[in-house]
């Protein structure tokens, strides 16, 4: 019993040290700008191993050199309540939550469809149909969510995992202003392969600097927020346009902190 009490004590006093350690950094970053995150570190790490060469594209650019237009069209977008909530939206969690539900429902139901026609089938000895496709899992994170991620967690999808990440929403809530979160954020998100902040973005995409944003070029930026990588290929895909507009048409009603 003892050793067990003895790993269970190590195991407490490593998780507090972390959590000291978290606490460290973000209090640190009240005044000075972090140079990468645990994501950009990671794809860093995957393009050298796949590829000849780093390509890599970061520029920090402070919060009021960057266009509010495109400040605006990332919260629409992607947060809309970011100046209000204390860093987790509630609303958000349980509508994605229902969504997701539904959406595993209506699979199972395909899925069970499927599988009675194949069974049919097959005692005809015709070709099966195609499996039904995975549902669409949708999220419910919110900016500060995305950020504390992005600058300390891995990939994984663990409760563990994912109660770390409130605990460090809360924390840079706590100790960060509204502007200082979003103004991080948009310093190290993700937009393209090897492209990362609004600053190496609007230069990437338009060839100015990201204070110089249109309404429209801005809202682009934003549509490619969930898949970067993807809407890289894809620029002026019908979609991106699409979405673009709308989310160009919501920028006025979007609150800056």
């Amino acid at each position: 019993m003892k050793p067990f009490l003895r790993w269970l004590g190590l195991v407490a006093v490593a998780l507090l040290l972390l959590q000291m350690f978290f606490v460290a950094r973000i209090a640190a970053m009240l005044v000075i700008d972090p140079q990468s995150t645990t994501f950009e570190r990671s794809e860093a790490w995957r393009v050298v191993t796949q590829k000849d060469a780093l390509r890599w594209r970061q520029q920090w650019a402070p919060y009021d050199k960057i266009s509010n237009n495109l400040k605006r069209a990332v919260i629409a977008s992607e947060d809309d309540g970011f100046a209000n909530h204390d860093g987790v939206d509630w609303d958000a969690i349980e509508k994605a939550w229902q969504k997701n539900t539904r959406a595993e429902e209506l699979a199972a139901q395909a899925q069970a469809r499927n599988a009675a026609r194949n069974q049919s089938k097959a005692a005809a000895k015709t070709p099966s149909t195609r499996p039904a496709k995975a549902p669409k899992i949708v999220g419910g994170s919110t900016i500060t969510q995305q950020l504390a991620k992005n600058l300390f967690l891995s990939k994984e999808r663990t409760f563990l995992r994912k109660g770390q990440e409130f605990f460090l929403t809360l924390l840079l809530e706590a100790v960060l202003s509204k502007e200082r979160i979003l103004e991080i954020y948009l310093n190290s998100v993700e937009w393209g392969e090897g492209v990362f902040g609004a600053e190496a973005a609007s230069l990437h995409y338009f060839r100015k600097s990201a204070a110089q944003l249109s309404t429209y070029e801005a809202a682009r930026l934003a549509v490619m927020l969930p898949r970067p990588k993807y809407f890289e290929k894809l620029p002026n895909s019908s979609y991106v346009a699409g979405r673009a507009g709308i989310i160009a048409r919501r920028l006025e009603s979007a609150e800056l902190p």
